[in-house]
């Protein structure tokens, strides 16, 4: 069966929410041994040579993707920022608790996409962005109403906000912003940005890392978050942004949740309590109605 290219755009995302979910879980083991900062750049370097290599052997770096390089430099700032505060986040948030954050960027996707291309919200799709911003502020305050009433939201949860806020950005511009080039391309130029601006506002910590002395988990996150979680799932989301709505696109974040569940079972820690799985069943719920066709 040959897929329409907004199946392929879904399909992608699938794939995208269990890498990312990955990322979580890992993170918050490698947080605590070394700087955000350095974290995200060695990772944007390594994540840089695989995407690139995959560039130029399918013939994606031509000249004309040199054209307006502020592209990359603001998209690859938004990532940048994204996953720095992601991991300071994660030095306090609990991944289920940090993922469940990070499924408020549809809400804030389906704002940036009417700012940047006029993309509207139906009603079905604003009552489907309610019941997950319902879910993930459920999970966030972790199912204590005492806790929600008075706002006491998590340091870490806070920091992370803001860089969800960046991703959100992100998804919606991408679009906009793309010039025809391929997505592996278009990524290759945002990384290479990236990298850049991390090296050089992280020179600090990149010299005051003890590299040598960095424990196991660090490299095999390092690794994974590199290869599994940037490099495909940048492509995988470029690649769905140019065949779905902004807001379709990160209605997948509400899978987020229930893959670092599993994530966290398989790594061997505890199941959440029940209470909170009430949250991520919302947040299930709200991706079923924003998937489902309008027409």
């Amino acid at each position: 069966m040959t897929l329409t290219e907004p199946q392929r755009g879904h399909a992608a995302m699938l794939a995208f929410s269990a890498l990312v979910a990955g990322s979580f879980s890992l993170g918050s083991m490698a947080a605590p041994h070394i700087s955000p900062m350095a974290l995200t750049s060695v990772r944007f370097l390594l994540a840089g040579v695989i995407v690139g290599t995959a560039a130029w052997a399918t013939g994606g770096l031509r000249r004309p993707m040199l054209a307006s390089p502020w592209r990359y430099v603001l998209l690859g700032g938004l990532l940048s920022t994204y996953f720095v505060l992601m991991f300071e986040g994660l030095k306090t948030a609990p991944p289920v608790s940090s993922s469940a954050v990070f499924t408020l960027t549809p809400a804030m996707a389906a704002g940036f996409g009417w700012i940047t291309l006029r993309q509207h919200v139906t009603p079905r799709m604003g009552l489907a962005l309610a019941i997950g911003g319902i879910g993930a502020l459920w999970v966030i305050f972790r199912a204590d109403l005492h806790a929600l009433m008075n706002f006491h939201i998590g340091r870490g949860e806070f920091i992370f906000f803001w860089g969800c806020m960046a991703h959100a950005l992100y998804a919606a511009l991408v679009r906009k912003l793309n010039r025809g080039e391929s997505p592996v391309a278009f990524t290759f130029g945002m990384m290479v940005a990236g990298w850049l601006m991390l090296t050089t506002l992280g020179a600090g910590d990149l010299a005051a890392t003890d590299w040598a002395a960095l424990p196991a988990i660090v490299w095999i996150t390092l690794l994974y978050i590199a290869i599994a979680a940037s490099a495909a799932t940048f492509v995988l989301l470029q690649y769905a942004t140019l065949r779905l709505p902004a807001a379709k696109v990160m209605a997948y974040t509400y899978l987020v949740p229930s893959w670092v569940i599993l994530w966290e079972l398989a790594l061997g820690r505890p199941a959440p309590p029940v209470a909170i799985l009430i949250g991520v069943a919302l947040s299930v719920l709200a991706l079923g109605l924003l998937l489902k066709d309008e027409h």
